[in-house]
């Protein structure tokens, strides 16, 4: 009687753990406007947008769960999710651990300083006291490029950006894009002209899950074919 009751347990924690088939699941972090941000209690942005496209072409329901960044790639390598969107830019780390699909969209790294700093250029932060976000490519081509930097990383962007506004760090090292919708809605801090580095983003999903992978290329190739991408991100920049 006790074998049988085990049993009949174990099946229902299986059946409750059975994923719905039904549902599109993407993982993201949602303070990366106009990327991910919150409106009213619910996720939105650019790569929700997109992801409402690609849960159409396949005939589910998208569901958005947002978690931290540093822990999208697990979540996506372990299928707990579907795939992840979150501004991700690849890097050969990275692409060891899931797959990449086609660039949808461009950025730029970009330095972040309080307006009466006497960080002039971006080529001056070598030696200084940089605020990132964890595991973005921020954090990655600040550690490889500025070997005398102290560096600081945050879970999120905005907590570096109050590191900024506190005086505890220096500079803030992040995406062009959200970087202006921060720099927008905070008084006393700019962005100094020019970039560090350029680069694209792509979503990402379980490796060997070609499926999927070819799905999203498709929607994808197709919005950008069509120019939507580009009405995304001035929909959600514009708000």
């Amino acid at each position: 009687m006790k074998k049988v009751i085990i049993i009949l347990i174990a099946l229902i924690a299986l059946g409750g753990c059975k994923k719905n088939t039904n549902e599109l699941i993407m993982v993201t972090e949602a303070g990366f406007a106009p990327y991910e941000y919150y409106d009213g209690g619910e996720v939105v942005g650019v790569d929700v947008d997109i992801a409402k496209e690609i849960a159409k072409y396949l005939g589910k329901t998208l569901v958005v769960k947002d978690i931290a960044f540093d822990s999208i790639i697990n979540e996506v390598k372990t299928g707990k999710a579907d795939f992840g969107a979150a501004g991700i830019s690849y890097s050969e780390d990275r692409a060891k651990n899931v797959d990449f699909s086609i660039n949808y969209s461009v950025s730029k790294q970009v330095v972040i300083v309080n307006n009466n700093s006497n960080i002039n250029n971006v080529n001056s932060i070598s030696n200084k006291k940089i605020a990132v976000q964890l595991g973005s490519i921020a954090d990655t081509y600040v550690t490889d490029n500025f070997k005398n930097a102290s560096i600081v990383r945050q879970k999120k962007y905005l907590a570096a950006i109050e590191d900024l506004k506190a005086g505890k760090v220096d500079c803030v090292v992040m995406d062009e894009l959200p970087a202006k919708e921060i720099v927008s809605t905070n008084n006393g801090i700019k962005i100094l002209d020019g970039a560090l580095t350029n680069d694209s983003y792509g979503m990402i999903v379980k490796k060997g899950n070609k499926e999927l992978l070819d799905a999203i290329n498709t929607v994808l190739q197709k919005l950008k074919d069509e120019g939507k991408i580009n009405s995304f991100i001035i929909k959600h920049t514009e708000k």
